[in-house]
Parts: structure tokens; C-alpha cells; sequence
């Protein structure tokens, strides 16, 4: 695999990430692969991902140096041109990234090889009852310091529109879409459809869907379930709703949510993967569905997705399970699996080489 230019999105604001980004300059210097940085707060104003890729020459790989937020950024660039990514792991408790700072040569040194694994990851999108935008009020209320705001969402030509099914937007999401409320003192309200049919209508703080990587990010800190991110799937979660029914729904990946705000509703926001892109009003709604594209995710190795959440959740053990005896072991066997295991998804224990499955 050959890589013959690489796109950089870079935490500026943090040392060690402008440091490791000045490796991977130098490591592309010395194997004469194109570099560029791709700046997304450049000029004081924010640019499509169509625009920054444009901008950076279109590269081949985009490498990510931060935190999920980073990574996040990368995402959007990498999901627009469909190349890959690779996030250089400087958060504190992320799951998106893969690889520590002090190994990133390593890491593009095994890309250049073709050492990797390229995994791929489901993407939403939207069609939406008109198209966002965020009015210009609110725009200096909610940068608070962040940067300026991303453009309002183009709208795919190539997609049929009508009255019933809105306009298909050109936006992807990772994580999630979220709708919320924009007053402090009034909840949202929103008609929740599963797959055409109404669910529920709820009051609440906020409504969201989420990809099953998007499953640890603001759902989780909602309630929702932890979701792996190999597996398919739409996940609905409401925030502080206020009804009895307060759990998510998980739906199949060919089953859309659509949200419409009702009409004795407050306006209310909707946030992609963090960032506002628009605010609807009464009678508005959107519908999220999985994106046709992918992100092409690079791995190095089998991802330890469990092991990574007990550490990074701080998980401990019940008192109660240790009571009576010794703690159970991380790594509960250490030796291959018999061959009719040999097709499941089995990371390998730390003392065993990295091939193993």
C-alpha cells in the first residue's frame, strides 16, 4: 500500500500533539510522501470538508493528532474523499484513536507496508424538512472561544427531494445527531419515528441517535448502552425525558429515526458530531438514516475495544463478587482457540504475539 500524500489535523492547542505532528512532517520528508496541514479554524472562518480537502491537495491518508475531537474533525475530511484515517491517540478518555504519540512513525511505517488493517465504520446522514442554518444571533453565543462555526449543509442534488421526504443533505456523522432544546427553562418536543411508524412522542432536554461507535460518547453519558463498534445498528436515546419510557432503542440499520419538533415546541437545535449546524423550528424535522459511505478507520492491530472500555471508565469490580474469593482474571485463557472458535473476534492476551487471533 502505497501512501503519496498525507492530510494532518492537528490539536494546535496541546505541545506533545504539535510535536508528534512535526515527526510525521519529518517521517514524510524522509520517504518523499506530500504533506499538508489541513487547518480547519484557517482565516477565521470555517470551509466544507470538499474545500479543506481541495485546499490540502487530496491526500491519501488523513492522520489525526488530539483527542476524539480531533479525530472527529479527520473523520469528516476522510468520510468527504473517502480515504483513510488514522487517529495519533493524545486524549485523555477517548475511544476513537489508535495509536500513542511516541509510536507514530512506527504507525506510518506499518501503513506504508501495508501492515494495517482498514476497518470500516457506519456513518449517518440526514434529509431534513428544509435545509439548516444557524441564525445569525446564535452564532457568537454558542463559539464561546471554540472557533467559528461550520458552514450550513449542502444539499445533495443527486438526491430525489419532495414534499414528504424533505432534501438529503451532504453531512455525515461518526458519533451522533443529536436534537435539543435551545431554552433553559423549556424542554423539546419531538415525534419519534422508528422506520416510518411513531414510536413516542417525548418531552425532553434533548433526543438523540447514535452510530454504535457514537454508543460511548453522549448517549452512553445519557444512560444509553455501550455498543461495540463492529456491530450495525441505529441507537435512539432520549435525554432527561419526561414521561416513564426513558430507554434507548436500538434499531436496525436499514430502520431510519426521524425527529419533528410538535408543534407547542420551543425551537430546537440539531448538533452534529458536537458542532451546531442548525436549529428547527415547530413543524420541522429531520430524518437520520446510515450514510452509504464509510470510514475507512486504520488499525494496526485487533482492537481490544472492552479492554479499552474497563480502563478508560475506570470500571472496578463489585465488593460483593470478591468477598469470597480472588478476583477474576483479565485474560481467562492464553492459549489458541480450538477451530471451532477460530472465526470469532478475540483480541490477543499481552504476553501472546500480536498475529494471534
Amino acid at each position: 500500500m502505497t501512501v503519496n500524500r498525507i492530510g494532518l489535523v492537528v490539536h494546535s492547542g496541546r505541545a506533545e500533539a504539535v510535536a508528534a505532528a512535526q515527526a510525521v512532517r519529518e517521517w514524510c520528508a524522509e520517504h518523499a510522501v506530500g504533506c499538508a496541514d489541513i487547518d480547519v479554524w484557517r482565516n477565521g472562518a470555517r470551509h466544507s470538508a470538499r474545500e479543506e480537502i481541495d485546499t490540502a491537495g487530496d491526500p491519501e491518508l488523513i492522520v489525526t493528532l488530539g483527542g476524539d475531537g480531533t479525530f472527529l474533525r479527520g473523520a469528516r475530511l476522510a468520510a468527504e474523499s473517502d480515504v483513510m484515517v488514522l487517529g495519533v491517540d493524545l486524549g485523555r478518555v477517548g475511544f476513537l484513536t489508535e495509536v500513542p504519540a511516541p509510536e507514530v512513525r512506527t504507525a506510518l511505517d506499518a501503513v506504508q507496508e501495508g501492515r494495517i488493517t482498514v476497518e470500516s465504520r457506519m456513518l449517518l446522514t440526514l434529509r431534513a424538512s428544509c435545509r439548516l442554518k444557524v441564525p445569525q444571533q446564535m452564532e457568537a453565543l454558542v463559539r464561546s472561544g471554540r472557533g467559528p462555526m461550520l458552514p450550513p449543509p449542502q444539499v445533495r442534488m443527486e438526491c430525489v427531494s419532495g414534499d414528504d421526504w424533505g432534501v438529503a443533505l451532504n453531512v455525515t456523522a461518526l458519533n451522533d445527531v443529536v436534537v435539543e432544546k435551545l431554552a433553559r427553562d423549556r424542554q423539546v418536543s419531538v415525534g419519534v419515528y422508528l422506520a416510518g411508524r411513531l414510536l413516542a412522542s417525548y418531552s425532553a432536554d434533548a433526543l438523540l441517535v447514535a452510530t454504535p461507535t457514537g454508543s460511548t460518547a453522549y448517549s452512553f453519558a445519557a444512560g444509553g448502552p455501550v455498543v461495540s463498534p463492529r456491530a450495525e445498528g441505529l441507537v435512539f436515546t432520549p435525554v432527561a425525558p419526561h414521561m416513564t419510557f426513558n430507554r434507548s432503542v436500538v434499531a436496525a440499520p436499514d430502520e431510519p429515526i426521524a425527529l419533528r419538533v410538535l408543534e407547542r415546541s420551543g425551537q430546537a437545535a440539531v448538533s452534529i458530531d458536537g458542532q451546531l449546524r442548525g436549529v428547527l423550528d415547530p413543524g420541522d424535522w429531520i430524518g437520520v438514516y446510515a450514510a452509504p459511505r464509510r470510514l475507512k478507520a486504520v488499525r494496526l492491530g485487533p482492537m481490544d475495544f472492552y479492554g479499552r472500555l474497563r480502563e478508560r471508565m475506570n470500571l472496578t469490580d463489585a465488593p460483593a463478587a470478591l468477598a469470597d474469593g480472588t478476583a477474576a482474571p483479565l485474560w481467562p485463557v492464553k492459549s489458541p482457540p480450538p477451530s471451532d472458535l477460530a472465526h470469532l473476534a478475540l483480541p490477543a492476551a499481552p504476553d501472546e504475539p500480536s498475529g494471534q487471533p
